[in-house]
């Protein structure tokens, strides 16, 4: 079981003038790897669990991969691929869930990853995961428009086609220049607005903006391992895409838990905040898993 965090904490940065604001913590470089380590540490608890739930992420992968080579849209591969950095963050919402339960000392179940849908700021959390999915939709389109301005609007005749007009073309180095230079600007705009909003929005029910401003002041204390970070999360997304996606289902259960973590880092613990007993569900088979999904459901026709 994951240990709580003790009073060892760096030096807070930046008190809130609103007793009401989340107070910055400074991190270091150390702190990155102890997340990852403490993520680690979940998903080693609950692997199945986790994997259940990010396992989209590899059969939406190969799904793509299909549909690229079968649809001629083979210049979008990669733009998709990265793409799953702005999503994460939204799509990493069950995992928060089972590291707050697991650093609570509570039973940590798949059951238990479906609170989020429970929780009084989930139309916030919706709302920011529809801003991530529109700059993922816009990234989409500006890569497309990037290669086009490259190569036109002739499709490339295959997978060989296409790698030599990339790597061995001045119009593929001019491609590979600005798509990498523009992505970064679409993933640290999704980083700064949602490197610690999701974990804060569950934790103390945040509203849309109030997360979004903290994921704002952690950067601008924090801008160097923030950096840093941001980098991790690439390096690891490009490490699992690299066998037809399939080490997402190992690399997005990782980064989820350890973001909960870094989230714990760098913001102070709320000092108004009142314990609250976790909730009491009944148990349910497998065959409920369809319905309960829905609980509200079950209380209307009770």
């Amino acid at each position: 079981m994951a240990t709580p965090y003790s009073g060892n904490v760096p030096p807070l940065a930046q008190p809130a003038q609103d007793t009401g604001a989340p107070i910055v913590r400074r991190i270091h470089l150390a702190d990155l790897r102890d997340a990852l380590s403490r993520g680690w540490e979940d998903f080693k608890a609950v692997p199945s669990h986790a994997i259940i739930l990010c396992v989209i992420y590899p059969v939406l992968g190969l799904a793509l991969a299909r549909a690229v080579l079968g649809y001629s849209v083979l210049p979008l591969l990669f733009p998709l691929a990265a793409g799953f950095a702005l999503l994460g963050p939204f799509a990493a919402l069950g995992l928060y869930e089972l590291s707050r339960r697991r650093e609570n000392g509570e039973e940590a179940s798949a059951w238990d990853a479906l609170d989020v849908f429970r929780s009084p700021s989930f139309g916030a959390m919706l709302g920011l995961g529809a801003l991530l999915l529109a700059l993922f939709v816009i990234w989409i389109a500006t890569a497309q428009a990037i290669y086009v301005a490259a190569f036109g609007y002739e499709p490339a005749a295959g997978i060989p086609d296409f790698v030599t007009r990339v790597l061995t073309t001045p119009q593929g180095w001019w491609l590979i220049l600005i798509g990498c230079g523009v992505g970064f600007l679409f993933a640290l705009a999704a980083l700064c607005i949602s490197v610690v909003s999701f974990p804060l929005m569950l934790d103390r029910h945040a509203g849309v903006f109030e997360a979004m401003v903290t994921s704002l002041r952690v950067v601008a204390v924090n801008p160097i391992p923030i950096a840093a970070w941001g980098l991790i999360v690439a390096a690891l997304l490009v490490v699992g895409s690299v066998p037809f996606f399939l080490g997402l289902a190992i690399v997005i259960p990782l980064l989820g838990h350890a973001t909960w973590h870094l989230y714990r880092k760098v913001i102070a613990p709320d000092p108004f905040a009142r314990p609250t007993p976790p909730p009491q569900r009944e148990r349910r088979s497998a065959a409920d898993f369809p319905a309960a999904l829905f609980p509200w459901q079950h209380r209307e026709r009770k």
